[in-house]
C-alpha cells in the first residue's frame, strides 16, 4: 500500500528529475541540431572542391563513427537505443543504469548521430532520462520497486523531451514499456514529463516540432484510401523490423571484426550516402520539415529517399552505437505517405495533391506503430509535433490498419524483439563509471 508520504516524495523526485533530463535533453537536441547543420554544411563546401573532394564528408562521419566506438568500448550499455533496456530493467530482467551512462549517451549519441547515421535522438534521450531517474531514486531512498519506477518515469520523460511531447511521454511509459495502467507510475511520469519538456522549451523554443499549415480535414470517403495505406504500410513496417534484425544478425554480431574498425567502416559508408543525398542521412528531422512544408519532391527523389533510408536505418543501428530507431521512423512513413499520394494520383482521374501532407503525417503515425506496435504514442506524438488533429480520423483508421496488418505477418514488435536478444547487463557493464 503505498502512503501518503510515499507519493509525496516520488511526485517530487519526479519533478526534479524532470527538470534534469529536461535541461540535458534539450543540451542534447541543441547539439545535434547544430552538428546537422555543420554536416550538410560541409557537404556542400566538399561539392565545390576539385577532385576527390567528396571523401571529407566520408572521413568526418568514419570519425565520428570510431570516437563513438571508442566510449561504448568503455561504457557498453550505451551501445544501441537503450528503450529495450528500460523495458528489461521496469520487468526487474535487469539493473537500473548508473548515472555514468549519462556521458557516453550525450557524447556518443551526438558523435554518432551527428556524423550523419541514421538514428534516432529518443533512444539516447530516453536512455540518459531512465538513468536520472534511477539515481533520483536511489537519492531519495526509494526501494527497488520504486527506483525501477522512477527510471521508468524519467526515461518516459526522456522521449517527451526528445520529441518536444509530453503526453506521448506519459503514454509511452504506459504502453510500451509497462503495457499495464499503473496510478503511481502515470503520475510520476506526467510530472516528470511536464518539467522536463518546459526546461527543454526554454533552450529550444516554445512552438511544435514541425511548422505544418493548417489543414482541414479529408473527406470521408477518401477514408477506404487511408485503409488500404494503412495495410500497405503495415507490411512495409514488418519488412522494415525484419531488415533491423537481419543487419544485427549478419553485421552487429561478426565477431572477426572489432567495433572499432566495424563503426568507422559504417560511418565512411553513411558519409558516402550524405555525399550523394545529403538529406538521406541523419535523424530525418529536416527532410521530414521539407515534406510537412509542402516542399515537391519528384517521385524518383521519393524513391531514392525511402530505399537509402529504409536500408541506411537498420546499418546504422548495427553498429552498436548510441542511438534509436524512433525518428527515422518518421521520416520514412512521412516519405512513404507523399509518394503513395504520388503514385495513386498518376493513375487517379482526379487531383490529390491536397492529400500529400494529411497522407504524410498519417504515415508517420502509421509507420511507427507498425513497427513499435504502441500505436496511441505513435498518434500522440504525431500529433504533438505537429500541432494538427484535423487528420485524427484517417490516422485511426490507417494506425490501426498498420498495426493488424503488421501483427498478421507473424512479426514480433521490434523493441520485443530487441529486448528478448539482450543479455541482461551485469557488473563491468552497470560499474563502467
Amino acid at each position: 500500500m503505498v502512503t501518503a508520504r510515499g507519493s509525496f516524495v516520488l511526485a517530487v523526485t519526479a519533478t526534479l528529475a524532470g527538470v534534469v533530463i529536461g535541461l540535458i535533453g534539450g543540451a542534447f537536441r541543441w547539439c545535434l541540431q547544430h552538428a546537422e547543420t555543420l554536416r550538410l554544411g560541409l557537404v556542400e563546401w566538399a561539392h565545390r572542391l576539385p577532385g576527390p573532394g567528396w571523401l571529407i564528408p566520408v572521413a568526418a562521419a568514419a570519425l565520428g563513427a570510431w570516437l563513438a566506438a571508442l566510449i561504448v568500448r568503455r561504457q557498453p550499455l550505451a551501445a544501441g537505443s537503450g528503450i529495450q533496456h528500460v523495458e528489461a530493467v521496469y520487468h526487474g530482467h535487469a539493473r537500473p543504469p548508473l548515472i555514468g551512462l549519462l556521458f557516453a549517451k550525450f557524447v556518443g549519441g551526438v558523435l554518432s548521430i551527428g556524423s550523419g547515421l541514421v538514428l534516432g535522438r529518443e533512444g539516447p534521450t530516453v536512455h540518459m532520462g531512465a538513468a536520472v531517474g534511477a539515481q533520483a531514486g536511489r537519492h531519495a531512498r526509494l526501494s527497488d520497486a520504486d527506483v525501477r519506477l522512477m527510471q521508468t518515469a524519467v526515461g518516459g520523460a526522456g522521449l517527451a523531451v526528445a520529441f518536444n511531447a509530453p503526453i506521448a511521454g506519459v503514454l509511452f511509459a504506459v504502453e510500451e514499456v509497462s503495457k499495464s495502467f499503473r496510478m503511481q507510475l502515470v503520475l510520476a511520469t506526467t510530472l516528470a514529463s511536464a518539467t522536463a519538456v518546459g526546461c527543454t522549451r526554454l533552450i529550444l523554443g516554445n512552438h511544435p516540432d514541425f511548422a505544418v499549415e493548417p489543414l482541414a480535414a479529408p473527406a470521408l470517403g477518401w477514408l477506404p484510401l487511408f485503409l488500404i495505406f494503412g495495410l500497405l504500410t503495415g507490411l512495409i513496417g514488418a519488412a522494415y523490423n525484419v531488415t533491423v534484425l537481419w543487419f544485427l544478425d549478419h553485421v552487429a554480431t561478426v565477431v572477426r571484426i572489432p567495433t572499432s574498425v566495424k563503426a568507422p567502416l559504417i560511418g565512411a559508408v553513411i558519409g558516402l550516402a550524405a555525399v550523394l543525398l545529403p538529406l538521406s542521412v541523419g535523424d530525418g528531422q529536416t527532410i521530414t520539415q521539407l515534406v510537412l512544408s509542402g516542399h515537391t519532391l519528384a517521385l524518383t527523389a521519393i524513391v531514392g529517399y525511402l530505399a537509402v533510408r529504409f536500408i541506411a536505418g537498420p546499418l546504422s543501428y548495427s553498429a552498436a552505437l548510441p542511438g534509436g530507431l524512433f525518428a527515422p521512423l518518421l521520416a520514412i512513413g512521412a516519405l512513404w505517405g507523399v509518394g503513395f499520394v504520388t503514385i495513386v494520383d498518376a493513375i487517379w482521374p482526379h487531383d490529390l495533391s491536397g492529400l500529400a501532407i494529411p497522407m504524410a503525417i498519417v504515415g508517420m503515425a502509421s509507420f511507427f506503430s507498425a513497427t513499435v506496435r504502441a500505436p496511441v504514442t505513435g498518434m500522440v506524438i504525431v500529433i504533438e509535433m505537429t500541432a494538427t488533429t484535423s487528420v485524427t480520423v484517417p490516422m485511426l483508421a490507417a494506425t490501426a490498419a498498420a498495426v493488424i496488418a503488421a501483427q498478421l505477418t507473424g512479426s514480433a514488435p521490434i523493441y520485443d524483439s530487441l529486448r528478448d536478444r539482450m543479455v541482461p547487463e551485469r557488473g563491468p557493464s552497470d560499474s563502467a563509471d
